[in-house]
């Protein structure tokens, strides 16, 4: 068409929060247990050397999945200087909500369901034949704009930090 032409569709690209084709993050499992070592136990290397390796305590396939989705979702372009922690953020949120519902092994269907339950903050507590319930209004009433991001501080923060940057999109005529 044109230079001015393909000037002014690359200018209302950017404008509008277009991802560029192709575009994505380049996260890495070792710079989020780096960042964000509470998901980690430190071992030390059998040879002594006193250099200190990284476990994760989420399995390895599992935290690539929040990885890979974290570098396809939170774009560098959009985030700037922010980028790497947002996008840590980003991989801890799914990683707390996985760690939320693990077990290493459950003994029937119901104890694996069990440990997806929602559950809210205690509202009432009694002592004789036990009893405990929750309210679950303020993590409901806080899903329905955000989905689950109210559910971990990390979400709460991502979704802070994406106000400020503006991750909506925007019109340009």
């Amino acid at each position: 068409m044109g230079t001015i032409y393909d000037a002014f569709h690359s200018a209302k690209s950017t404008a509008a929060n277009i991802p560029q084709p192709g575009e994505q993050g380049s996260y890495t499992i070792p710079a989020f247990l780096e960042d964000f070592p509470q998901f980690c136990q430190e071992e030390y290397t059998v040879m002594g050397s006193g250099e200190i390796r990284r476990k994760s305590l989420i399995p390895e396939t599992m935290l690539q999945t929040f990885v890979d989705q974290a570098n396809d979702s939170v774009l560098p372009s959009r985030w700037g200087s922010m980028w790497r922690y947002a996008v840590g953020l980003y991989v801890a949120h799914f990683s707390t909500m996985y760690l939320k519902t693990y077990s290493p092994c459950s003994q029937s269907t119901g104890q694996a369901a069990g440990n997806a339950e929602q559950k809210g903050v205690v509202k009432t507590v009694s002592m004789g034949d036990t009893s405990v319930s929750y309210d679950n209004s303020a993590v409901t009433a806080g899903t329905e704009k955000w989905g689950s991001w109210n559910t971990t501080q990390y979400g709460s923060q991502l979704v802070t930090m994406a106000r400020m940057v503006g991750m909506g999109g925007m019109y340009a005529i």
